[in-house]
């Protein structure tokens, strides 16, 4: 590949990754329009179809001899199965926190993200910190205390949403190259067609069943929910795999600054003045990690695939 060429492919990464974090960015907004659809339903339907999406892609692609070659490999089934569980604690954490006035706490779970996938290196893979990523791991500890104690409540949403997508990451990690975002995406979803099934004969059992009773649009927006899921992680995919683990760490911030104003200027959810000096000490840890991020990254030029876990 010419340098031109490989200019080229980073650039096509970047616009990649940029479309996967805007569409991320803009999904309260359509679970939003799903009400009164609960959100175990609508995490029910979500794995049920995004398996159904990937099942045609796999189909219009021929890639079934891939994903068979995993299912013939008891570490990588085990790798997948647990990536599943992890995966649908933070869909159902998000939808919780979306579907019941906390879009702005869903934002602060994916803003902490990264400094809780940097603190669970430390802890799980025994990596070394850097001065300045200390530094960022306190004040983001820090803001968290700042709003138990200011708000009196503790952010559970948040902190499920950062430490389960963080694990998540780290499984990926440990799965490397050897399950695509398709067949990884796939076999999530059938590992938790079981739980799925279950909820939503319970929540029928229940509140009862919305898909179909509320008319055309809403059942058409639920039927969505696949493709809505199946997408962003597609575009995410290819792009991360053409761009660099530094342009990929910045643009994620896109989405949590998205969410973060929706909740705030479209939903109107309250933001005392407590609430905003724990958003900034995050920001603050934020911008210190970014900046050590990029340093460090101009101090080691070699290049890097950007092999980064693959958000959903």
């Amino acid at each position: 590949m010419t340098p031109e060429q490989a200019a080229r492919e980073r650039t096509l990464g970047g616009v990649y990754v940029l479309t996967a974090y805007v569409l991320w960015g803009f999904m309260p907004i359509y679970f939003v329009s799903l009400a009164p659809t609960s959100p175990w339903e609508v995490v029910g339907w979500r794995v049920v179809l995004a398996l159904v999406f990937c099942a045609v892609l796999i189909a219009v692609t021929r890639t079934w001899k891939r994903l068979f070659a995993l299912l013939r490999n008891p570490r990588l089934v085990g790798w997948t199965i647990l990536a599943g569980l992890l995966i649908y604690v933070n869909w159902q954490a998000f939808l919780i926190g979306t579907l019941t006035g906390h879009v702005v706490e869903t934002s602060l779970g994916y803003f902490i993200n990264p400094i809780a996938t940097v603190l669970l290196g430390v802890i799980v893979l025994h990596e070394r910190l850097r001065i300045a990523q200390w530094v960022a791991v306190g004040i983001a500890a820090a803001a968290v205390v700042v709003i138990i104690v200011a708000v009196g409540t503790v952010p559970w949403i948040a902190l499920t949403l950062a430490v389960s997508f963080a694990t998540y990451g780290l499984v990926k990690k440990k799965i490397g190259p050897s399950v695509d975002a398709l067949s990884g995406l796939t076999l999530e979803s059938l590992w938790l067609i079981p739980i799925a099934v279950v909820q939503l004969l319970i929540v029928g059992m229940t509140t009862g069943i919305t898909m179909g009773q509320e008319g055309a649009g809403h059942m058409t927006m639920l039927l969505l929910a696949g493709i809505i899921t199946g997408v962003p992680l597609l575009f995410f995919a290819a792009g991360a795999r053409r761009s660099t683990l530094t342009v990929v760490g910045i643009l994620q911030f896109i989405a949590p600054i998205m969410q973060f104003l929706t909740g705030v200027i479209i939903l109107g959810e309250p933001m005392p003045t407590e609430r905003w000096i724990g958003f900034g000490l995050v920001w603050a840890a934020i911008v210190v990690f970014t900046v050590d991020s990029v340093v460090h990254s101009r101090r080691h030029r070699n290049p890097l695939a950007a092999g980064v876990s693959d958000p959903v």
